[in-house]
């Protein structure tokens, strides 16, 4: 029994189109090496491709997803972030109008 092993490639790209993009096209291997910078300028432009050995889908290339936003760091802002020291300090005339309904 023969596996095949999938491989997916990611060309970076300078501008990321927003525009979905159609189905991924197949291609033997034999046609994709034989013109790999061809396919890559293509998928630098948004265009994916299955690629297939006897008719087994073996790699998926296509354009890199976007990169996913990295997770908060606890802290982080620490000693970087400063109060004024009457932050929590109501104006007499605001806190009069609170409590009382009038100024």
């Amino acid at each position: 029994m023969r596996t095949h092993q999938v491989i997916t490639w990611s060309v970076t790209m300078a501008d990321q189109d927003k525009t979905p993009q159609p189905a991924p096209q197949k291609i033997g291997i034999r046609e994709f090496r034989g013109n790999l910078p061809g396919f890559l300028r293509q998928v630098r432009q948004g265009s994916s491709f299955l690629v297939t050995s006897r008719g087994e889908v073996v790699a998926l290339v296509q354009p890199p997803q976007p990169p996913t936003p990295s997770r908060r760091q606890p802290g982080a802002l620490r000693g970087k972030i400063r109060m004024a020291p009457d932050f929590d300090t109501l104006p007499d005339d605001l806190l009069s109008i609170m409590e009382n309904g009038e100024a």
